[in-house]
This record gives C-alpha cells, structure tokens and sequence, in this order.
C-alpha cells in the first residue's frame, strides 16, 4: 500500500502523537462502572497493579520504537481524601479512610478510583488545523455520567494547563458544567477523518443521547454517556467550522451490549473508518453522509471498512475490543493496527482480523501493513483497551517543543518509569486493602517522586481542596 504519511505532512511537521496514561498505583477492580461490561464481570476479584502499569508501558515503549512520538501522562492523585472530606469524612487522613471504608465502601473504592488510566476520557481535541484561532484545543472532560470518574475532572484540567502551557500554541478549556445534559465523556466519542493530518479535518462527534429531551430514543439498559449538547458545546468552544463538524448518534442497542463509548465499536485514522455495522442509529445514510462530504471536501474517497453483524457479532466486538485497537502511522508510513491480545482469543474477532489484513472489508484495498497484539489484560479487565489508554494530540514541530515536562518517552524515561513502578507499585490489591491507610501513604510517595521524574506538578497528594 502507499506511504499514509504524505510529504506535505512531513515538511510541516504535523504528526500525530500518543499521550498515554500511566496506570496508577491503587489499580483495583472495584467494578464501579454501570454498563462496562468487564468492570462489573471482574468486581471485587484481586488486580495487580505493577502489572497493569508495566503493560501499559510496555505498550507505549512499542509505540515509541515505530517513531511514533509518545508521551506519557501521569496517574492523578488517589485517594482522593479532599473528596471524601466534602462528603462529611473528617478527622486525620487515617480516620478519614477507615470511616469511609466502615461507613459506605463504594465511596472509598470511588476515591482510590485509578480510572484516569484511560487517556481517551481525559479530553477532547481539535488540532489547530481545524480551528478558527489556528490553536489546538483541549476541553477536559466532566465524566459526571458516573461518580468515581466525576472527581477527574478536578485534577486533570491543571495538570494538562501544566503541560500545555503555552497560551500562543494551545487553549485548555474548563471542564463543561457537570449537568445531567451535558455529560461529556471526552476523545472516546469523538474522532477526526482526513486524508493527511496539516489539512482541516472533518471532525465526528458521536453522542449516546439528545440531554434536553426526554423523548428522544435512549438505551433501555445501560445509561448513554455523552449527550448532543455537550458534543456541540465542545464544537463551538474550540471554534470548528460548521461544514466540516458532525454529530452522529450511537446506536442503543450497542450501548445496551456494553458499547458504552463510540470507541468500543469504531475508530478512524486519516481517511479510514473502521467501524461495526451496528455503530450508529441509520448507519447507511450516516455513512452516506460522512462519505459525501469526505469527497467534497477533499476530492477523495474515504474509506470505510464496515464489519457485518454476520461476521463479528456485538457481543463479540465487546468481548474482543476490536475496535478499541490503535490505528498508527509508524515513522516508515507503514499502518499498524494495535489490538488487545483478547482479539486472538476471540475466533470471529481472529477471522476479522485476517480479512482486515487481505481487504475484503475495503474493496481489496488493503487498511493495514501489520496488527500487532499486545497483552493489556489488566486493563482490559477493567474495559479499557490500546485506544483506551491513549489521547491522540495532532502536533507540529513547533507546538511538541511548547509541550513542558519530562513526558516523551525516550530510553531514558523508559527506564527511569520501569525502576519507580517496580519500587512503589503493589504486586496485588483486593477491595479490602482500600481500608489501610498505609496504601495511601504509599500511593502519595510514589507520586511525589514520579512528580521528580517527569517535571510536572501532580497537585497536593493530601489533596485537601
């Protein structure tokens, strides 16, 4: 297949780059996540949290060693205590826990929540080629669908004005209001369709339900996590242009299998969209549209690889997470299509795969160079998979060299990251162990340091507001 990574985008510098969440040190399977199906299968069962975060990094090293530039963002500071201190918890930091835990253990398990690990619910993106003020634009997302990634919110809107800090080069909005209407759950409902990155791109929003009327079709199971209003809130402060901006609605009957962000059923990279058959509601003309418009637009074809019901069905896209695979363009333009081991594990997701590679799905045009599986169990039993544990950030050369902090990865940090995880992250965690508060100690020492490592400020880890 030809180069994917245009001259034009080399000349200008454009690249897209890959901020992945380090797993926190209080990873645990607490299965607070209503509607995830892997979160509720694996509550209250033991995690490992040095695993979960040596996978993950291991995944990042592998992104890195195809040229593809990666950084690093850090966990957020767990437990949350200042949080529980609103709710009425007081008394030492000790007191404070051991109440919670004895009192109501799911506000305490909501506190230690290690659930910013999924980059992909940290914010949304518009690179400054889509925008009016030619910045990129970040909105953190207020995740208010759900009580233990709610309290995100707080933390990460510093930490990325912290990292993106140069006002001439990026714009970090606040967090929309946390409103049942306008519950917004970041870069997992949203993606960006272009056949070369410098160019401005159509951007897709994907939104689970209308949050101002209640007639209007819904989940019947599962609650839908992003509303209309807040995709279009997003739209407007980033300043996109209308024609090139679309807002699509999840199929709910998807989100009633356990698709509970559009990243679960399709995902696009440049001018690809992979995407299940059963993704949005009136998909056909949705896709009619979007293809219309690619055309007009950029005098090209955007390429579509649907998957038929008939070959994977929800349930097996679910379990698999085929979709929640990394599209990336290595540094020798090669595309690699990075999926969860649990894809191998899966026959029809297995069978997609091979049919993927060979182009059926794309009139004999082959999608991608390789897949590569990668084993992310400890997250995936928490339903977060590659494209999950990652932020896509369009940069050129001038606005990674704004970017602050000791955050790309390189061998250096690679190696620096390995010794703090191996020195400070526990080997097991039960539900139970969220009582001692010695984890806590813990918890805030290793981020005190790994605060050291990358130059960024994690906050007060008493994290007393």
């Amino acid at each position: 297949m030809s180069d994917t990574r245009s001259g034009t985008d080399f000349e200008a510098g454009f690249v897209e780059c890959q901020f992945d969440s380090l797993v926190g040190p209080t990873h645990n399977y607490a299965g607070l996540a209503f509607g995830n199906v892997a979160s509720e299968r694996h509550r209250a069962q033991a995690s490992n949290p040095r695993l979960a975060a040596r996978q993950g990094l291991e995944k990042m090293w592998q992104v890195a060693s195809w040229g593809v530039p990666q950084a690093i963002l850090p966990p957020l500071v767990r437990p949350q205590l200042g949080w529980l201190r609103h709710l009425g918890f007081s008394g030492s930091n000790a007191e404070v826990i051991r109440h919670a835990a004895a009192t109501d253990p799911a506000l305490l398990a909501a506190a230690y929540s290690a659930s910013s690990m999924w980059a992909a619910n940290a914010a949304t993106v518009s690179p400054s080629p889509d925008t009016n003020d030619g910045r990129l634009h970040l909105t953190p997302a207020n995740l208010a669908s759900s009580l233990h990634r709610s309290l995100e919110s707080h933390d990460m809107e510093p930490l990325l004005r912290a990292i993106f800090a140069d006002e001439t080069n990026f714009c970090v909005h606040p967090p929309l209001p946390a409103a049942v209407a306008l519950t917004d759950e970041g870069a997992a409902n949203h993606t960006r369709l272009a056949p070369e990155f410098h160019l401005p791109g159509i951007e897709l929003f994907v939104f689970g339900r209308h949050g101002l009327d209640s007639q209007s079709l819904q989940p019947r199971r599962y609650p839908a996590r992003q509303t209309l209003q807040a995709s279009q809130a997003v739209a407007r402060r980033h300043g996109l242009n209308e024609a090139l901006t679309c807002f699509v609605q999840q199929n709910p009957a998807g989100i009633d299998a356990g698709v509970f962000h559009n990243d679960v059923i399709s995902v696009g990279h440049l001018g690809l969209l992979l995407v299940h058959e059963d993704a949005f509601l009136d998909q056909p003309q949705v896709l009619d549209r979007l293809r219309e418009r690619y055309e007009r637009q950029y005098d090209r074809t955007l390429s579509v690889a649907e998957i038929p019901a008939a070959s994977l069905s929800l349930a097996d896209a679910v379990q698999s997470y085929l979709f929640n695979s990394q599209i990336l363009t290595t540094a020798d333009g090669k595309v690699v299509l990075v999926c969860p081991h649990e894809c191998d594990n899966v026959l029809a997701a297995r069978e997609t795969m091979d049919r993927l590679l060979a182009g059926e799905f794309t009139k004999g045009e082959r999608p991608f160079d390789a897949v590569k599986t990668m084993d992310l169990r400890q997250s995936m039993n928490n339903g977060g998979g590659p494209a999950c544990l990652r932020l896509r950030v369009l940069l050129n050369q001038k606005q990674r060299e704004a970017v602050r902090g000791r955050i790309w990865l390189n061998a250096s940090l690679y190696h620096d990251l390995q010794a703090w995880i191996d020195c400070h992250y526990p080997e097991q965690l039960e539900p139970m162990d969220l009582a001692d508060p010695e984890l806590a100690v813990r918890s805030w020492a290793a981020l005190q340091e790994l605060e050291q490592i990358i130059e960024v400020p994690l906050g007060n880890v008493n994290a007393k507001w």
